[in-house]
């Protein structure tokens, strides 16, 4: 039994997730079951939303938890055990309108995790994908010229 640690970690932040791998792993030896559940949206016309919000968004959704599973992964390989689990979107399956760039980031999450569940039954790692329909997340009110403050979290 491991007392419970704390461990911070901003998913959209795609340059620090493998050193946080790396504490996990160190502290516990080993990760048995991986949630992938963190996200970020943003509500907009196409011709609206940056690019660099676009970027932002895919980060979060798309490089966020490919990052962490692929730092976690050769220790579930090593050990032939593991459950890696993407909670994502109906949105990875159907897109709708003003939500382009999150529809984008969970279909390529989806695409991603699909492969890669084909790829690790072999080494006995289950991987499984969850979309559930639209779900109440908070929102930040935005302030003018704060796009960062438009993402929902």
């Amino acid at each position: 039994t491991y007392a419970p640690k704390l461990i911070l970690l901003d998913i959209s932040d795609i340059n620090c997730i493998q050193d946080v791998a790396k504490e996990i792993l160190n502290c516990y030896g080993c990760v048995d079951v991986l949630i992938n559940n963190a996200s970020m949206k943003v509500k907009g016309a196409v011709q609206s939303i940056s690019l660099e919000l676009d970027k932002k968004i895919m980060d979060a959704n798309y490089f966020g938890p490919i990052i962490l599973t692929k730092a976690i992964l050769p220790n579930m390989i090593s050990r032939r055990t593991g459950q890696i689990v993407l909670i994502n979107s109906i949105q990875g399956k159907v897109g709708i309108p003003f939500r382009a760039a999150y529809a984008a980031s969970k279909h390529a999450a989806v695409g991603f995790f699909d492969c890669l569940r084909a790829e690790m039954e072999e080494f006995n790692i289950s991987v499984s994908t969850v979309n559930p329909t639209f779900i109440c997340s908070y929102h930040h009110q935005p302030a003018p010229a704060n796009w960062e403050a438009s993402i929902w979290k």
